[in-house]
């Protein structure tokens, strides 16, 4: 067990080595993979602070229940129970007929006209807050509760909510495919220098194999080395992120108390974070074992 764990940390210490045998060399390529990450990851972070924003701006999305105008008191009792026990309901408001009117006076200024009507044409409403925010979830709950009793229309102005997310589904798109392809795009820069690495140790290799070293020792440091290049590459675009919100929360701060808000880009949690690491090293290691593989299949002691 000592042994295994000492041959392991010997084999990251040489890793490391190699990494920055070219102090400069090494820098650039971590620099150029960081650079790489960092773009989806600065979009998916201004993606989710985009919805955090809109989710401010926007209020959450109102269903608003007319009631007939016969309805009884108690049965405006009993449905304002029903919506409450309701799972997918947060928060249920009633509106009177009379509260309706003497809001409807002072939003429109037509207080006269108003007062010259014989009676409150305004029904009984209630304002229902959903728990869910997307417009699928919005949709169900309205034709769900337009069936309820004493409910004569259910409306629900749901147009920004399919247009918002009609938007973030094509932003999460895009970051997908500008991931897809710069992972892609790793995973060539990786599988290059490994190439190169073995094609420099062919030899080594050979006379490796001719001993009796087999090929999971041999690929070992290979794979190390791209995993390692590959973590140290994730470490650098977080920090770009973070060092790109903070420089945006900057400018940010004067705009946003104009707007009389406290609004802050937030930078990517830690468990976002933890994931780009473990990606970035994923990526790594897969650029390393294409080329390794494919060698230590043509290459055969002489």
């Amino acid at each position: 067990m000592s042994n295994a764990f000492n041959q392991y940390t010997g084999t990251l210490r040489n890793v490391l080595r190699r990494i920055f045998a070219s102090p400069l060399a090494g820098t650039l390529n971590i620099l150029v993979i960081g650079i790489a990450l960092s773009l989806p990851a600065g979009m998916y972070v201004l993606l989710k602070n985009a919805q955090i924003l809109v989710a401010q701006f926007s209020g959450t999305p109102q269903i608003s229940l007319f009631l007939g105008v016969d309805t009884k008191t108690d049965d405006v009792d009993n449905l304002h129970k029903q919506l409450a026990q309701h799972p997918a309901i947060a928060r249920v408001e009633f509106v009177a007929r009379a509260q309706a009117l003497e809001q409807l006076k002072q939003s429109t200024g037509l207080s006269d006209v108003i007062g010259g009507l014989s009676q409150n044409p305004l029904p009984d409403a209630f304002i229902v807050h959903s728990r869910q925010s997307d417009a699928q979830s919005l949709g169900k709950l309205r034709l769900e509760l337009a069936k309820l009793p004493n409910v004569e229309q259910a409306q629900l102005d749901s147009d920004w909510a399919y247009k918002l997310e009609a938007l973030l589904k094509f932003g999460r798109l895009a970051v997908l495919i500008l991931a897809s392809l710069l992972s892609l795009a790793l995973i060539a820069i990786t599988f290059n220098i490994i190439r190169l690495q073995i094609l420099t140790q062919r030899d080594e290799i050979e006379i490796a194999k001719l001993i009796g070293a087999t090929n999971g020792f041999i690929r070992r440091p290979f794979l190390y080395f791209g995993a390692m290049q590959g973590l140290l590459g994730g470490v650098m675009a977080w920090l770009i992120v973070a060092a790109s919100m903070l420089l945006l929360n900057h400018q940010l701060s004067p705009l946003a108390q104009l707007y009389a808000s406290q609004f802050t880009l937030r930078t990517l949690s830690l468990g976002d974070g933890v994931s780009l690491l473990l990606f970035s090293a994923y990526l790594g290691w897969l650029g390393a074992w294409l080329p390794v593989a494919r060698y230590l299949s043509q290459i055969e002691p002489r």
